[in-house]
């Protein structure tokens, strides 16, 4: 009997599995249906303090590769958003993270603290998306000191409710940045995001696809570089960390937690095959990790590092 379960700071996932943010919006709905197709925990796109629209259309554009987005942080503000949290806590069997931005650090105590009543299983800072910018322009998730910023504002508003930061492979500082985050009070690493960004021209319009011209890139193009980030961060910290880029199969799960993953993020493989993708994955862990005398999916964790 094969053992997919895993522990994320304290909190219980049946399966390493975990619905990235961005995937599927905000509905209660559609998280309780990422958690029946086989998610260990489902994770709600981000909240920020105020409605916003995004990007106008077209914002997501598939390629030979997986895709390349740029939506702009669609959302219903944070108290709306609170509303939506709390209601995908109550239909939903497994854990449920609320992941939130701001544009100062400021903001991301304020909206972490509006979340934390819905009392989800964990909160994720999204630190890492071009969208949420300091006001020089950079990401918070680009430099060490300005994202220890942003979780110490979120430790000192929010206690209880474990914490995960979500990183950026975009930076040359990484290990740096996962260190402080760690040093900040982080529980727990979400590595990573989108790379990039990326641009599609269209050849007969003469002009890039995406409205906002262009957008992260994503899927199984850019894995190798979201494992090697894996590894670099579980060297870095040690606070558990979510791997996250490019996943499509139970041998790219396998892989990420090799490298130093104790839970998998999959997000473009559940844009272009479903739900369903999280029992894929599932069984073709299971019967790899039969077939090659593993019981329990903790054993795999960093193991290539050994």
């Amino acid at each position: 009997m094969v053992e997919l379960g895993v522990e994320l700071a304290g909190v219980r996932l049946s399966k390493p599995l975990i619905l990235a943010s961005g995937i599927v919006g905000v509905s209660a709905a559609t998280l309780k249906r990422a958690a029946k197709g086989g998610a260990g925990a489902v994770t709600m796109k981000s909240i920020g303090p105020e409605p916003r629209s995004g990007h106008p259309n077209p914002t997501v554009l598939e390629w030979e590769c997986g895709l390349v987005n740029a939506v702009g942080l669609s959302n219903p503000g944070m108290e709306e958003g609170a509303k939506d949290l709390a209601a995908a806590v109550k239909m939903v069997k497994a854990p449920v993270i609320g992941s939130f931005f701001a544009k100062d650090v400021a903001g991301f105590g304020d909206v972490a603290a509006k979340l934390a009543e819905a009392k989800p299983a964990m909160l994720e800072a999204n630190l890492s998306c071009p969208n949420t910018m300091r006001e020089s322009g950079v990401p918070f998730a680009y430099e060490p000191e300005h994202a220890a910023e942003a979780v110490k504002a979120v430790k000192g508003r929010v206690s209880g409710i474990p914490l995960i930061a979500k990183l950026s492979p975009n930076t040359h500082l990484l290990k740096e940045v996962a260190k402080a985050v760690e040093a900040a009070g982080a529980d727990v690493i979400n590595m990573g995001n989108t790379l990039g960004p990326g641009m599609i021209i269209n050849l007969e319009a003469r002009k890039p696809v995406l409205a906002n011209k262009a957008g992260g890139v994503s899927g199984p193009a850019i894995r190798p570089i979201a494992v090697r980030c894996v590894w670099d961060v579980y060297e870095a910290v040690k606070i558990p960390v979510i791997g996250t880029g490019g996943v499509c199969s139970g041998r790219d799960a396998l892989e990420m937690m090799m490298a130093g993953a104790t839970a998998v993020g999959i997000g473009s493989a559940v844009a272009g095959g479903g739900f369903k993708v999280f029992g894929k994955i599932s069984k073709e862990m299971e019967e790899w990790m039969g077939k090659n005398g593993f019981s329990s999916a903790k054993e795999l964790i960093g193991i290539a590092h050994r």
